[in-house]
């Protein structure tokens, strides 16, 4: 099953629990450990333009939107694709989900408004699959 059927499922109810949470998080882990974590993932965003956009989710204030083309632009293609296959969703879904809850994680991985290099963010990712999982069931629907 895809992130997005989990996604899907997890949105209608028709899941373990706890699926599409925990594909999300795996992918997003994945990503943050590919990136060298926090500080990482804000040097690529910075790097690709978006650096303002990053730094508005780990501050404390109101998180900035960003699109699935700049999320493509500050992640590159090739690692859109590469998550996109993990998901087992085309490029374009993986960038939108991106777009939609990575501003989301990184907020709630940062909660002093600032990247603490020393944090465990495999750790905090799973603490965060309630939260997902409220997100989810909140939106109604999914934006694909």
């Amino acid at each position: 099953m895809g992130l997005l059927d989990s996604v899907l499922g997890a949105i209608s109810g028709k899941t373990d629990g706890s699926g599409g949470a925990n594909a999300l998080v795996g992918v997003l882990g994945g990503l943050l450990q590919q990136s060298g974590g926090l500080q990482g993932l804000a040097n690529k965003f910075s790097q690709g333009g978006c650096g303002n956009v990053f730094s508005s989710w780990v501050g404390l204030g109101e998180n900035q939107s960003i699109s699935s083309d700049q999320i493509q632009n500050c992640l590159g293609s090739d690692q859109v694709k590469a998550l996109a296959a993990k998901m087992g969703i085309d490029p374009a879904q993986a960038s939108n989900l991106l777009a939609e809850f990575l501003p989301k994680v990184v907020d709630k991985l940062t909660p002093t408004g600032k990247v603490d290099p020393n944090a465990d963010h495999q750790q905090g990712l799973a603490a965060l699959i309630p939260s997902l999982l409220q997100t989810f069931a909140g939106s109604g629907t999914a934006r694909t």
